[in-house]
């Protein structure tokens, strides 16, 4: 499937207001899912946002910051008769809701997720919400911080990042069109994308980086090293390894889902690293400068396009 951007704003001519739901269910409340519900709040685009949460104490933290109207313990009662449900739990945890939810979906509803891997998800979700009479279409907005929790959540967080759409060749093109309204209307880009070539990106752009940040944290914060060491590590160490702060839980899960991409682009990482390590031990000037240049002038072109918030 050809990736397709879709723009932000349409022209004056093809403007359509922001869609408005009866009813949103965020199942998760976290950093991802409260700020979905802030910012379906905020922009006033649903009736009424319900949240998912597994612990009674939740509700309370979840309603006092007013990231939904509501947190249910009761998942069955927080699907039902929901136009639109987003999956903000974590990766392992989403087949298992899925199934437990299926008996209370209102029929036609629309249920997507914030997941980091795409082609397990959908591959498990979709037949599992058709069973249901639901319809799941796979989503991954490219935003997020290493700080967790519904406390964290900022209802601009979507504005101006990508959000990947993965549809299959099951879904339907109304299907579809509601998701990508759904992201556009709380600011994001959406990205029309296969899941399987989703899954091969990110692990170079956004796996891979916390890889590297949790070893850099693995290796340099290490209690072997004299305690001059943290120390001496200052706002670029903090800078680079800034991610490697995310929950272990989440990484391990988006690790294991994407771990044949992952492991593959590791290995090209490592050849890349032998190759810089060889020129250093041959003292080899212009190799070292080129390798520093290049990379120098990609992440600048990078950085100069504005295809993602910083």
């Amino acid at each position: 499937m050809p990736i397709q951007f879709l723009l932000l704003n349409p022209p004056p001519n093809t403007y359509r207001p922001p869609m408005h739901w009866q009813k949103v269910t965020v199942i998760g409340v976290g950093l991802l899912g409260g700020s979905l519900g802030l910012a379906l709040k905020q922009r006033r685009l649903a009736k009424t946002v319900v949240g998912y949460v597994r612990r009674p104490a939740s509700i309370v933290e979840c309603e006092t910051l007013g990231v939904v109207d509501r947190a249910l313990t009761d998942l069955a009662d927080a699907v039902k008769e929901t136009d639109l449900i987003v999956l903000c739990a974590p990766l392992g945890q989403m087949r298992e809701l899925a199934e437990r939810m299926i008996g209370s979906l209102k029929p036609g509803a629309l249920v997507t997720d914030v997941g980091s891997v795409k082609a397990v998800i959908v591959q498990e979700l979709e037949p599992i919400i058709a069973k249901g009479g639901g319809e799941f279409i796979g989503s991954h907005p490219m935003a997020g911080a290493e700080k967790t929790g519904p406390g964290s959540a900022r209802a601009d967080l979507f504005v101006k990042a990508v959000c990947a759409v993965t549809p299959t060749p099951n879904s339907t093109n109304h299907a579809i069109s509601i998701i990508e309204e759904l992201w556009r209307s709380v600011g994001a880009l959406p990205l029309r994308i296969a899941p399987d070539q989703h899954d091969d990106l990110v692990s170079r752009s956004s796996h891979l980086p916390h890889v590297v940040a949790a070893e850099l944290s693995n290796y340099v914060l290490s209690p072997v090293h004299p305690k001059e060491q943290a120390l001496l590590c200052a706002n670029g160490f903090r800078d680079t390894t800034r991610i490697a702060s995310g929950s272990p839980e989440m990484w391990r899960d988006i690790s294991l889902a994407n771990q044949r991409n992952l492991a593959r682009v590791l290995g090209v990482f490592i050849e890349d690293l032998q190759e810089f390590r060889l020129a250093l031990e041959n003292d080899d000037r212009k190799a070292i400068e080129e390798f520093f240049a290049q990379a120098k002038q990609r992440r600048d072109q990078w950085s100069g396009q504005g295809t993602s918030p910083e």
